[in-house]
Parts: structure tokens; sequence; C-alpha cells
């Protein structure tokens, strides 16, 4: 089941082709609201995000280059009135994977996603993405860890900490090194996020003992992983 965001402030539209993805068997978070988006993307997992360009308290060209620039491994698309060929290549330029023109033909919007979630996550290529994290497995490129039958989906930000702590597992990593590099800036507020975060891994690792994400006063965290 694919979990699409879609952004989408006109009330009519929006309630129309969310009925019509769930009736297509797809799991979709309906926003109105282009200022929660990132937000809602620091705690929850999206396979794609469907933006509208046309809305009041920020742009979609704007809404994807941040999203873009945040979460770049997370694929969005635009719907919009606008045809000019110069919209239709800025939507591209900020990072969009496609581009719909309104009217929406709902029928060609999921044949649509289907096929660019197709793409991009092939099942013959997923094993390649599997890491052995102490006793589980970690599925970095679908957001996934695995400790026998169980199930952890991590949201995109969850990954991307996860991530960096396992390429320096075992090392040091400064506050500062983590949250330029992920947060993008290093001030009291994105450090009071990870430490949150940071909670979070710990739940999700707390299966295995011999994983421990350890923390260094004052300096930053070290993952534990066994040798």
């Amino acid at each position: 089941m694919y979990r699409i965001l879609l952004v989408e402030d006109d009330t009519s539209l929006g309630y129309l082709l969310s009925e019509y993805l769930k009736m297509k068997g797809m799991d979709v978070v309906w926003e109105q609201k282009a200022s929660n988006v990132l937000p809602l993307l620091e705690v929850e997992a999206f396979d794609l995000l469907i933006l509208d360009v046309m809305m009041p308290d920020m742009d979609g060209f704007t809404l994807g280059a941040r999203i873009h620039e945040r979460f770049p491994r997370i694929p969005f698309l635009f719907l919009t009135a606008k045809s000019m060929k110069i919209d239709v290549l800025k939507g591209f330029s900020v990072g969009a994977v496609d581009y719909l023109k309104k009217p929406i033909d709902e029928e060609e919007l999921v044949v649509r996603i289907e096929t660019l979630l197709s793409r991009m996550t092939p099942v013959s290529e997923v094993v390649d993405t599997l890491s052995l994290l102490g006793g589980y497995q970690y599925d970095v490129e679908n957001l996934r860890l695995r400790f026998g039958t169980d199930e952890i989906q991590l949201t995109s930000r969850e990954n991307e900490l996860l991530g960096y702590l396992f390429r320096h597992r075992n090392r040091l990593c400064t506050h500062g090194d983590i949250l330029k590099r992920i947060w993008g800036r290093n001030d009291y507020f994105n450090r009071k996020s990870l430490n949150v975060f940071i909670t979070r891994l710990r739940k999700h690792l707390e299966k295995d003992p011999e994983l421990r994400i350890e923390n260094i006063h004052g300096e930053g965290f070290i993952l534990r992983v066994p040798e």
C-alpha cells in the first residue's frame, strides 16, 4: 500500500482526489495548508507527495524546493492549472518527479503514481539496500527496520539520523556535525528536536540490548554496535 501526502487547499478537489486514491487502495493523508507539510514530514513517512502549486500560505514551488533540500529522498509531483512551459520547467528545476495539469484525470493520476513508485523502488533492488545493524535489518532506502517478524517504519528524519549514526557507528558524532548535516543549522531549537529523535531511535532499537545510542555529555552521540 502506497502512502501518499496530498497537499491541496481546494476543499472539493482535495476531497475528491483523496477519496479516489483511497478507493484505489492507497493510504492518503490530505493536508490543506502548505505551512504544515515540513513539520508533518518530520514525524511521518510517505512514499510520494502531491503538491498543489497555487496555495494561499506558500506557493508549491517554494514548498517543493524546501522539501527537496531537507528531505531529498521523498519524491513529489505538482498538480497545477499553470500550464506555461516556464512553469513546468520551474517545477522540475526544484526537484519534482512529475507535473500534471488541472483539470486532473483521476485514472491518469493513479497510473502516474504507480509508474513513478514502481520505478523508484524496484523489487529486484530491495535486497541491496539492506544492512545488518546488530539484530536488525536496516533498509535505508525504504525507511524500515526489521527485527525478526517485527517491522518499524521510520520517518524521513529518523532515517536520516539513524543513517548518519550508522555510517559513523562506534565513533563520536558531535551535535554540531549532526545538526548541520541533517537539520541544516545548529541552534537551540534544532538541538531540542535532535534529542527528541534520539529518544525515538533508542526506542526503535531497544529489541537488541547490545545496541545503544550513547550520550557524550556536551559533545554528541555514539551509536554503539558490536563489531
